[in-house]
C-alpha cells in the first residue's frame, strides 16, 4: 500500500525503503539522575566542555535549506490552464496554500499523463510539493516529468536537494555530479559535493570540494564556513578559526549575514578556554538571528562556565521554548540548578530530558 502521504503520484515506484525501527528497553531513570548528579560533581566544568564538544555536528536543517534551495516556478500562463484554473492557481500559489493548488494540477495532470504539456504540469507540481516541504512527492513528480523532457539544470538541483531531504544523499550525490561535469564553472554544485563528504565524515574530500568551489567563487562565505567545521573535525582548530573569520570578513556587508560563523568560532574560542570571545560570538550571532536556539543553548553553556548562573538559565530557557523538541537544553539548565541548591527544579529538567531523549541499554 502506497504512504497516504503520496497525494496523486503513487502510481510512480521508487525505491524508498521502510526503515525499521530498533526497540530497547528505557534505563531506569532514577538511576540514571543519580548517574547524572555523580558526573556533574565529579567532573564539573570538564563535562560541560566535553558536552560542548560534541555538540558541532553536521550543519543542521536551518543551514540547509536555504533560499538557492527553493525551485524556480515556471509562470502559471505557460500552464494551458483555463482563465479560471489559471486564476485559482496563482492565488493558492500567493497565499502559500499548497495543497489546493496540487489538487488542481493533478487532476490537469490525470487528464492526458504522457502530454508534453504534462511534463510542464509536473514540474510545476514537483516545485509545490518542494515549496510545501513534501520532498518525496516532489522528486516523484520530476522524475515523471524526466521522463518526457529534460529538467532545467535549475531543477535538476531542487531534485538533489530534495533527495538530500528524503535522506538519500547517494541519489543527490549522482545528480550533482552530473551537474557539475556539465557546468565546470558553477561553485554551487562542488559546494554541494563537499556538504555531503562533510555530513558523511569524509573531510579531505569535503575540503578538495570546499577548496574548488572557492576557486570559482572566491566571496563564497558559506565555503569558508564548512571549510572551517571539516578543519575543526580534524582537529586544526587554528585553520578552523582562520576560515570561520573569514566567512565572517566576507558575510559582513551582505543583506542578510549568516549567525552560523560565529557560532562555530564560539565554540573553538570555547574549547581553548576563551570564554570572553567565545560570550562575544555567540553574543553577535544571536543578535543577527535571535531565535537562534543553537547559538543560546551555547550562551548559556558558557554563561554557566563564567559562573553567570542566573543569566544561563534565561538564555538555556529561551532556547528551550523557541524549540519544545531540543533536549540538550534541559540537562544543562538541571546541572545548573544541582550547582544552585533547587534540586527539584533539576528533577524536572532531568525529566523534561528523559523525555524528548529517552536514554537505552543493549539487549
Amino acid at each position: 500500500m502506497s504512504p497516504p502521504e503520496w497525494r496523486g503520484l503513487d502510481r510512480v515506484c521508487l525505491p524508498f525503503p521502510t526503515p525499521i525501527p530498533a526497540v530497547t528497553p528505557p534505563l531506569n531513570s532514577t538511576r540514571l539522575i543519580s548517574i547524572m548528579f555523580r558526573s556533574v560533581k565529579i567532573l564539573g566544568l570538564s563535562w560541560s566542555l566535553l558536552v560542548t564538544a560534541n555538540l558541532l555536528g553536521p550543519p543542521s536543517s536551518a543551514q540547509t535549506v536555504t533560499d538557492e534551495t527553493h525551485p524556480v516556478t515556471s509562470s502559471v500562463e505557460s500552464l494551458g490552464l483555463s482563465k479560471e484554473q489559471a486564476l485559482q492557481l496563482q492565488r493558492a500559489m500567493d497565499a502559500q496554500d499548497y495543497i489546493p493548488a496540487e489538487k488542481l494540477l493533478l487532476a490537469e495532470i490525470d487528464r492526458d499523463p504522457h502530454s508534453p504539456r504534462t511534463a510542464r504540469l509536473l514540474k510545476f507540481v514537483g516545485s509545490v510539493y518542494f515549496l510545501n516541504h513534501d520532498y518525496m512527492n516532489a522528486a516523484i513528480a520530476w522524475k515523471k516529468s524526466e521522463a518526457v523532457a529534460p529538467l532545467e539544470p535549475r531543477l535538476e538541483f531542487s531534485l538533489a536537494m530534495a533527495y538530500i531531504q528524503i535522506s538519500h544523499p547517494d541519489w543527490a550525490r549522482k545528480v550533482l555530479e552530473t551537474l557539475a561535469t556539465r557546468n565546470p564553472n558553477e561553485a554551487l554544485y562542488p559546494y554541494w559535493l563537499g556538504r555531503l563528504d562533510y555530513e558523511g565524515h569524509e573531510y579531505n574530500r569535503a575540503i578538495a570540494h570546499f577548496r574548488h568551489a572557492i576557486e570559482l567563487a572566491p566571496a563564497m562565505s558559506r565555503a569558508y564556513d564548512n571549510l572551517g567545521l571539516c578543519y575543526y573535525y580534524q582537529n586544526q582548530n587554528q585553520l578552523a578559526v582562520e576560515n570561520y573569520k573569514k566567512a565572517i570578513e566576507l558575510d559582513r556587508n551582505s543583506e542578510h549575514p549568516s549567525a552560523w560563523p560565529y557560532l562555530n568560532l564560539a565554540i573553538v574560542f570555547q574549547l581553548q578556554n576563551d570564554l570572553a570571545g567565545a560570550e562575544l560570538n555567540l553574543r553577535e550571532a544571536i543578535r543577527l538571528s535571535p531565535d537562534f536556539q543553537q547559538a543560546l543553548f551555547q550562551l548559556g553553556l558558557v554563561l554557566e562556565s563564567r559562573g553567570k548562573l542566573p543569566e544561563a538559565v534565561e538564555e538555556l530557557r529561551e532556547a528551550s521554548r523557541l524549540n519544545a523538541s531540543y533536549a540538550e537544553p534541559h540537562m544543562a539548565l538541571a546541572r545548573i540548578y544541582h550547582k544552585l541548591g533547587q534540586e527539584a527544579a533539576a528533577r524536572e529538567e532531568v525529566q523534561a530530558y528523559l523525555r524528548l531523549h529517552p536514554p537505552s541499554t543493549p539487549k
